[in-house]
């Protein structure tokens, strides 16, 4: 059965458009104009994906996100934003958000976001990724640079202190501590963690990086994830 999205979206002329284009794509589409709508529909018949528009009257899209998130729902959220600086991104990322867009987009931009999103829940059948390195045994806890992480339950410790990670930091992190020492390239990282290259010019995994490293500091302990410039990240101790 196809995905369903729900768009919400107070720009008519924008949120005909994108209706009619994700249904020419195959989508089942449920179509709103504000935040308050959004909730309704979401709590009424949950979809597979939601797509938010981050400036709406009333509820926006971040309040729509932080709602949902606080009730449990995890259902993948992409935001359409018209906000270009990195901040306004973070932002949509603290309220719970998986991804964005920056307006003006290419539909067919949006088309992969969503493929990306659906995989990683398994609403949509994802081409192969790279095999990962076999492991020997189910692990119960993943150790690297004086990180702990329980894969199972999702709980991830540097030292004695737990972290409270989003879906998407958590994979990352993990991503990283089971490759301690090797270089992941950007590419590699998209594919592991989005199932899709998002290119050169995008900076979502600068800030998901970014939200990473601040969650991570210590104060007086080393940084772990270092930039290799034009090449992508590690996880190490210096």
């Amino acid at each position: 059965m196809p995905p369903t999205v729900l768009l919400a979206e107070d720009d008519r002329a924008i949120r005909h458009a994108l209706e009619r284009a994700l249904a020419l794509e195959g989508y089942r589409v449920t179509a709103v104009a504000d935040g308050v709508e959004a909730l309704a529909q979401a709590h009424k018949n949950p979809p597979d994906v939601l797509v938010l528009d981050v400036m709406m009257p009333g509820i926006d899209g971040l309040q729509v996100c932080r709602v949902l998130r606080a009730e449990g729902d995890r259902t993948p959220i992409l935001m359409l934003t018209a906000l270009v600086e990195t901040a306004d991104r973070i932002a949509g990322l603290d309220a719970g958000a998986d991804d964005y867009v920056v307006k003006p987009f290419d539909v067919e931009e949006v088309f992969a976001r969503l493929r990306a999103l659906l995989r990683r829940t398994g609403s949509e059948t994802a081409p192969p990724l790279p095999p990962e390195p076999p492991r020997q045994s189910p692990e119960r806890h993943v150790e690297a640079a004086g990180l702990r992480m329980d894969p199972q339950a999702r709980r991830v410790w540097r030292g004695t202190r737990e972290l409270e990670l989003t879906r998407t930091e958590f994979e990352l992190l993990e991503l990283l501590v089971r490759n301690a020492g090797i270089v992941l390239d950007h590419s590699t990282i998209y594919d592991r963690i989005w199932g899709y290259d998002f290119g050169p010019g995008s900076k979502n995994l600068a800030v998901y990086v970014g939200y990473l490293r601040r969650k991570l500091d210590q104060p007086g302990a080393p940084q772990l994830i270092h930039t290799v410039r034009g090449v992508g990240y590690v996880l190490r101790e210096d």
